[in-house]
């Protein structure tokens, strides 16, 4: 008699974890460049609307790159890093530690060091923080509120990217546990695949074209 089989654990979403600001920014310059190339575009003359698309065609990938892709898309199998020329995908059984000083970066475990450009760290919030958890210290010192503290307000104090750098780091301790527990039950298990990088030439190439363009237009003006 054959044992039944196991039921396959349930594989839950992505949670993506990205800058409200570096969005709205994009969003906003993206506007302005388009607004001002076209006029030089549909107005300009001689060799201004060639220079006008070549000077579109190199800066619009380049501030959609840095504003609109990046991204960290998480689940409870591994962390998928989207920087803006480079997605990184890192298994959570290869991730090391997660920490964020003066940006946030992941570490895995063959020593290689990967930032998060989605989480950039904020120095005010966390000095805005620090000075709030201060003022409580300072009004309970004895620690007498402490048992009644709610954890959900505690983190929503945290500075954003302290705060998302906790959730991270709170997936990757439930996952690297997971799979302790799966390799205990089962040695024989193929393990999670390795880190992979991926190179954005959808960006990379137009950006490209677009400055040898313009030098082109510039060295034969």
């Amino acid at each position: 008699m054959t044992s039944p089989t196991p039921p396959a654990e349930p594989t839950y979403a992505d949670r993506a974890f990205r800058s409200p600001a570096g969005i709205v920014g994009g969003v906003l310059l993206l506007l302005l460049i388009g607004w001002l190339g076209g006029d030089a575009v549909v107005r300009g003359g001689g060799r201004v609307p060639w220079l006008a698309l070549a000077g579109l065609l190199t800066v619009v990938p380049l501030v959609a790159a840095f504003t609109l892709r990046p991204v960290v898309y998480a689940n409870d199998r591994r962390i998928r890093i989207c920087n803006p020329f480079r997605t990184i995908t890192v298994p959570w059984t290869e991730a090391a530690d997660l920490r964020a000083g003066y940006s946030s970066e992941l570490l895995t475990e063959d020593g290689a060091k990967y930032q998060m450009w989605a989480v950039p760290v904020s120095l005010r919030q966390r000095k805005k923080a620090a000075r709030h958890q201060a003022r409580q210290s300072a009004d309970d010192p004895y620690g007498r509120t402490s048992v009644h503290a709610d954890v959900r307000d505690s983190r929503s104090r945290m500075a954003t990217a302290d705060q998302t750098m906790a959730d991270l780091r709170e997936l990757m301790e439930r996952a690297k546990t997971r799979a302790g527990a799966s390799a205990a039950a089962q040695p024989s298990a193929p393990s999670e695949s390795s880190v992979s990088v991926r190179w954005a030439y959808e960006l990379i190439a137009p950006a490209v074209v677009g400055v040898v363009l313009l030098v082109v237009l510039l060295a034969t003006g």
